[in-house]
């Protein structure tokens, strides 16, 4: 893999990060008969340390996880196409993570930038000073400045992945279906949604914000020819539309939020019917105004696991069901284009104004509001301007436009507007940067079906949000001048939708009648003020001693109950957070000791009920850990006991407990 440019400066960032990446030469592929697939996943917990990203000013910097973050990549082969659909349990993707892993396997892969395609679930409990832009790196996480050690890092496990997965490509078939998954989404600005002219019905009883959602849960299933000529499975990718918020913004754990309990789930159900694992992954569908439906005032890990697990087994139920719909004879065609808006701001006859905040963006969004500004005009969400006015309409702008550019340029925005189009068989994926929606990713599903039509033998369209990079939000024209949240997070005014529209029309009808566009895609140079937040490793060898004897916490009407082992160990730099770590082990009829089970899945840190956490020094300056196991009484005489792992069959066994 070509040598990664972050690297030199992840140990002494400077101030500004100065980089530019120009991407590799397209050429025409070999033809090949059939389906070719492969598929990896690697773990992307950092440290802790790092800024999360979601909730702004609001978050918390990470002191270690409570589910595990990854990285997912499907890779697809056929005709003249090479795919790989990357998907992330990050905010969002990222135009540099992008181009740099294109960059990264653009020798030793046959995957150009138009087929990588880099999703999000968009959990706001991952890392965030990766982004593409000055402004995301900025306010999308409690700390400012692009991270070019984490990035680096980051960089270098997704291209890892990718040629993992391209790597170990063999024969395959797949299948893309959809089902309705309802009540366990709900439309968290339903007043905006109603304000949508094809909308007849304006009242906003309870059950309508269950309503005015996306249902759709797109699913693609793909396996791979076994060892017995027979087929197994490799992989499956969702796509749905749900805020990754089930986690309120005062938890200080990385976790993958309700996203982890849904791949979970599906995970645990492919290994149960066919004794295989497949990688499976997820990334967004329009949720720009759709988030969890937990119990109210209840944005904890339960209700979480509730939702996540319950659209889980819709997509198990899915899976099974595409068993008599797999194939090897697919069509794949992909398509990316750029639009730079500083210099291109127009498309059939719409002109976008220069990017902008609005007031409502600082209010927060419902159920994670900014304390007590979410209820002062203007920042209070639905209080738009009495006399919508200039490019950007009804957006109250932070100090007027001249002020709002002397703190926020706009040459700190997203400028680059990638949009990204990959057919699949009968289904088309349109990627977009934006939180789209529900409404405005109808739009967009219209304006594509109207510009492929129906010869096309185009079955289905699945619009992914957050693709490739952060542009904050898309509403239709009619949701934005009620200056919700949304509305006042949608940068490029009340025109960006129709305008986005008709850039994934544009693509996909030339996606559809050429198969492969890539057209001249520019070098693009990033500019960032850089600060390291990635743990650095201090090297310090530190006995790893247990704290004490392993205890219990009894549940609470928030939080399940939980085991807690605590030990000293070397610096948070000097662990490897995305490897295993701590696991926890059962005494078994002969009194030997093998990893505890349930419900056929080991009970380990790469599950979903044991977390490992940072305590800090204590007053030696010794560093403390605690590995917590969150689970119900089991009962007296059943003997468990924590095992920290430390890669090299060194061991620490906490005392038994029961």
């Amino acid at each position: 893999m070509t040598d990664n440019p972050l690297a030199p400066l992840a140990a002494a960032p400077p101030p500004r990060v100065l980089l530019e990446v120009t991407p590799a030469a397209d050429a025409e592929l070999p033809h090949v008969a059939g389906l070719l697939a492969g598929a990896a996943e690697v773990d992307i917990t950092p440290p802790p340390g790092m800024p999360k990203a979601g909730h702004s000013s609001n978050a918390q910097s990470g002191i270690g996880f409570r589910t595990r973050l990854h990285a997912h990549v499907l890779h697809l082969r056929a005709g003249t196409t090479s795919l790989a659909i990357v998907q992330c349990d990050l905010l969002a993707g990222s135009s540099i993570v992008a181009q740099l892993v294109a960059r990264a396997i653009a020798e030793d892969t046959d995957v150009r930038l138009p087929g990588l395609f880099l999703g999000a679930t968009h959990t706001h409990a991952g890392p965030g000073q990766f982004h593409g832009s000055e402004a995301m790196n900025r306010f999308a996480s409690n700390h400012s400045g692009f991270d070019p050690a984490w990035t680096g890092w980051l960089v270098d496990r997704i291209a890892g992945a990718v040629h993992e997965a391209v790597a170990t490509r063999r024969p395959a078939r797949l299948a893309f279906g959809a089902t309705e998954v309802w009540g366990l989404t709900r439309n968290r600005s339903v007043e905006a949604y109603v304000r949508n002219e094809n909308v007849v019905d304006k009242s906003t009883p309870p059950q309508r914000k269950y309503e005015a959602i996306n249902p759709w849960l797109h699913l693609l299933r793909v396996d791979a020819a076994a060892a017995d000529g027979g087929y197994e499975p490799l992989g499956a990718t969702a796509i749905f539309s749900i805020h990754g918020t089930g986690i309120s913004q005062r938890d200080n754990a990385f976790n993958a939020d309700v996203w982890a309990y849904l791949k979970g789930e599906l995970v645990r159900h492919i290994v149960r019917t066919t004794g295989r694992r497949a990688v499976v992954g997820a990334v967004e569908g329009t949720h720009g105004d759709v988030a969890p439906a937990v119990r109210p005032g209840l944005l904890v890990y339960p209700e979480a696991e509730r939702v996540g697990s319950a659209i889980g087994a819709a997509a198990a139920d899915l899976y099974d069901r595409l068993e008599g719909s797999l194939g090897a004879d697919v069509e794949l065609a992909a398509g990316l284009r750029e639009i730079d808006l500083g210099t291109s701001p127009e498309v059939g006859g719409i002109t976008l104004p220069a990017p902008s905040f609005g007031m409502a963006t600082m209010a927060g969004a419902r159920e994670n509001n900014t304390p007590v500004i979410h209820h002062i005009p203007p920042f209070r969400p639905g209080w738009p301007k009495p006399r919508a006015r200039g490019p950007h309409g009804a957006k109250w702008i932070p100090g007027g436009r001249r002020l709002h550019d002397r703190i926020v340029p706009a040459s700190s925005f997203p400028s680059v507007l990638p949009v990204q189009v990959l057919r699949i068989a009968g289904t088309l994926v349109v990627g977009l940067p934006f939180e789209i929606t529900v409404e405005a990713g109808s739009r967009v599903v219209a304006a594509v079906r109207d510009a492929v039509g129906a010869a096309a033998g185009i079955e289905r369209v699945a619009v992914s949000s957050l693709a490739n990079e952060q542009f904050c939000y898309l509403t239709t024209p009619e949701e934005y001048s009620l200056q919700r949240y949304e509305g006042g997070n949608t940068l490029y005014g009340p025109r960006s939708q129709p305008f986005a529209a008709a850039l994934a029309a544009g693509l996909a009808k030339d996606v559809i009648d050429r198969g492969w566009v890539a057209d001249q895609l520019p070098t693009r140079r990033f500019d960032f003020a850089a600060h390291r937040y990635l743990a650095r490793p201090d090297g310090r060898p530190v006995p790893r001693v247990a704290l004490g004897r392993p205890g219990f916490t009894d549940q609470t009407a928030t939080e399940d109950g939980y085991w807690q082992f605590g030990w000293y160990d070397v610096a948070p730099g000097d662990l490897r957070w995305h490897e295993p770590i701590a696991r926890v082990e059962a005494r078994d009829d002969d009194g030997g000791w093998t990893t505890a089970n349930r419900n056929e899945c080991a009970i380990d840190d790469k599950g979903y009920h044991v977390g490992v956490f940072h305590l800090g020094p204590d007053r030696h300056g010794r560093q403390r850990y605690a590995a917590r196991w969150f689970t119900p009484y089991l009962g007296p005489g059943r003997s468990h006991r924590f095992v920290i792992a430390d890669g090299a069959g060194r061991d620490l066994a906490s005392e038994p407990f029961a």
